[in-house]
């Protein structure tokens, strides 16, 4: 006892880094705030719990502003907000897909016993970044062979001209992340694969296939509510 306060430890049957060990942290804060609330429940095994719900929280904000700002900054770029909508709806999807190739890798390839809680956050901000200048690069120049040729011509001639310099790009920022697979750090590891994996897919399959066939077939209307929805070219 040093002035008034007690220190107890405990040792959990389970692993202290292990899942089941991070559960236990509320389990036995409810059991002692119970019998006061001043009484503190720390350790290592607490502190990634902590860690962990500091993580959920920062995604629940940070993600939501992250995706409206770049939102405000296509639609002005692109003066529709349909063309920004539809850019922000396939980036969430690449990432999305991202952390579900990865779950089954980590898993079932690699045996990796978990992700860590920052992995979700640091992964959905190096691929929104990378896919929105991907994003930009082909749409600007859709949109300015649009206002010659036609929507449906224009996304044509707008990926003939940009694919080839996306696609060099896309393979060789993931080949330079996939580096980072080869590191003895998990973290690291798994943000390499992560990000490599996301790249390409964010460039061979979103940005050259996906989003020309949505502008194609949604047409001038993608460009609503610019004027460039109205064009009369044939």
């Amino acid at each position: 006892m040093v002035e008034g306060k007690v220190l107890l430890n405990a040792t959990l049957k389970v692993a202290p880094d292990s899942v089941e060990a991070r559960n236990t942290i509320p389990v036995i804060r409810e059991a002692v705030h119970a019998v006061d609330k001043e009484i503190l429940v720390g350790g290592g095994t607490a502190v990634q719990y902590d860690t962990d719900v500091a993580s959920r929280h920062d995604n629940r904000i940070i993600i939501p502003v992250v995706l409206v700002i770049i939102g405000i900054i296509l639609g002005l770029l692109l003066r529709s907000i349909v063309a920004a909508a539809l850019l922000l709806l396939t980036v969430v999807l690449s990432f999305m897909a991202t952390l579900g190739v990865c779950q089954l890798v980590f898993e079932h390839v690699f045996n990796f016993a978990g992700a860590d809680a920052s992995f979700p956050l640091f992964t959905f901000i190096f691929l929104v970044a990378l896919g929105i200048d991907y994003n930009i690069f082909l749409m600007t120049r859709v949109r300015e062979e649009s206002i010659k040729l036609g929507t449906r011509r224009g996304v044509i001639k707008g990926l003939t001209v940009t694919g080839g310099v996306i696609t060099s790009a896309g393979i060789v920022l993931a080949a330079t992340f996939a580096v980072l697979g080869v590191l003895p750090l998990v973290f690291l590891a798994q943000l390499g694969f992560a990000v490599a994996f996301g790249v390409l897919l964010d460039t061979i399959i979103v940005r050259s296939l996906l989003v020309p066939a949505l502008v194609h077939v949604i047409g001038p209307k993608i460009w609503w509510p610019s004027k460039l929805q109205y064009e009369n070219i044939k």
